[in-house]
């Protein structure tokens, strides 16, 4: 048989070891990031060769995107590579309007206030987009406090510099509740989540006073 280049171009980025078993155990951690935010989950799927992307998300893609699955992608994680892989594992399609993607996968240096992604309406919130965000770390520390629903008084989480327009839209979620945008973070193979329901105040003077952010 011939390979076509695509293909090819595909194979450099691994699938999961045992597809039925491992999307399983990881749709299993991506619902327990989400029903808890904040707390981090190692994600064990091989590094994917684009490494701001990282494993985290990469297993991610795999486990979530299917046939029916639109993506967009921002510039700065945006190349022909990723895009042949992700059709070539998943099937997923690549889509140029946020507005019609159920997943877009962006760092938070290239989100934008302005990017009109969907929101779901009240009949049907889960008609949103998720984003899926490559970050520089991972960590429970002071950062963002995080309270609400999956968290027993408040739990820290940090994403790294340059995160306060994307926070300050996802915490903006919780005026157009239950519409809104959920949020799961990836850095190397760990996996953090912040679901539409939560609340999300600043810890530290970041260009605006500490507090809640608005």
């Amino acid at each position: 048989m011939t390979v076509k280049p695509e293909m090819t171009t595909g194979l450099v980025w691994s699938a999961l070891a045992d597809p039925a078993h491992d999307s399983q155990r990881l749709f299993r951690q991506i619902l327990a990031a989400l029903s808890e935010p904040g707390t981090l989950h190692a994600i064990a799927v091989a590094e994917p060769p684009q490494a701001r992307l990282g494993a985290a998300l990469w297993g991610a893609l795999l486990t979530l995107c299917d046939l029916e699955t639109k993506i967009w992608i921002a510039a700065d994680l945006d190349s022909p590579p990723l895009r042949e892989a992700l059709t070539f594992h998943t099937g997923a399609r690549i889509t140029n309007d946020p507005a019609n993607a159920d997943f877009a996968l962006l760092t938070p240096e290239s989100f934008d206030p302005d990017i009109p992604f969907a929101l779901g309406s009240d009949s049907y919130p889960d008609r949103s987009t998720t984003l899926l965000v490559a970050v520089e770390r991972l960590e429970n520390i002071e950062g963002w406090r995080l309270s609400g629903p999956g968290i027993a008084e408040s739990r820290m989480l940090d994403i790294g510099d340059g995160s306060r327009a994307l926070m300050t839209r996802l915490a903006a979620n919780r005026a157009s509740f239950p519409c809104g945008l959920d949020a799961i973070f990836g850095c190397g193979g760990q996996l953090a989540a912040i679901p539409r329901s939560t609340r999300i105040d600043s810890t530290r003077i970041d260009g605006a006073n500490a507090g809640e952010v608005n």
